[in-house]
């Protein structure tokens, strides 16, 4: 695992956008790398099935995950915090495929989040994230199965040993006369630059591990 552009994490609060993957483990290996290297913590909002699992709340709660609402988020930042959130969420998590298609539908809500706590963006994306997990997503009746229900009842494969990098992008700005909407399109470009730049498309698996046995690190 490899982190690159911690330098784009301001000293104070901001608040991270990441792309999710099939599963959260960039996040974590993210946030274990932040604390060893900068002695930060990070809170992370997370989907509200996960706290009616037995036994995670506790775990959660630990680990500075909370569910929102928007005035907990806010107030957390406002604290001096650095908060994550990936938008797409399970839904970008199950159905997102090799193509890395962010999918945010028409959340905004964290944009609103950052206005409101008057702090920075700041975009975040894991190069091969996809490739060491993936989902069945892709079969039509499992989507509209999870639209339905809203519980994430699609298989996932893999585990494979990827190499994985994750790049912390330029900080977008606080602007006092953005819109949600706007700052939205922004965080959402700004993200979609972070994919263009670091991530071969299709993703691959067996370029993914072949990756592991390069030795020359992949440019910033």
């Amino acid at each position: 695992y490899e982190l690159h552009g911690t330098e784009n994490i301001p000293e104070g609060p901001g608040l991270i956008v990441f792309y999710h993957g099939a599963t959260p483990a960039d996040y974590i290996y993210f946030m274990a790398r932040l604390l060893i290297e900068k002695k930060r913590s990070c809170y992370a909002v997370a989907d509200h099935f996960v706290f009616r699992l037995p036994g995670f709340k506790i775990l959660l709660d630990a680990h500075g995950v909370m569910h929102g609402p928007k005035e907990e988020c806010v107030s957390a930042l406002k604290k001096g915090s650095l908060l994550a959130i990936a938008p797409g969420g399970v839904r970008e998590a199950l159905f997102s495929d090799k193509m890395y298609t962010i999918i945010w539908g028409n959340r905004k809500g964290f944009a609103q989040v950052a206005i409101d706590a008057k702090v920075p963006i700041i975009p975040m994306f894991t190069q091969n994230v996809r490739e060491g997990v993936r989902t069945l997503g892709g079969i039509k009746i499992l989507r509209t199965l999870y639209e339905r229900i809203r519980l994430p009842i699609v298989p996932l494969y893999g585990g494979f040993p990827v190499k994985l990098r994750t790049f912390i992008g330029e900080p977008i700005p606080y602007e006092p006369n953005v819109t949600a909407e706007e700052l939205t399109a922004k965080t959402k470009a700004a993200l979609q630059a972070l994919i263009e730049k670091h991530q071969k498309i299709p993703g691959n698996i067996f370029r993914a591990l072949m990756e592991r046995f390069q030795r020359q690190k992949k440019d910033d």
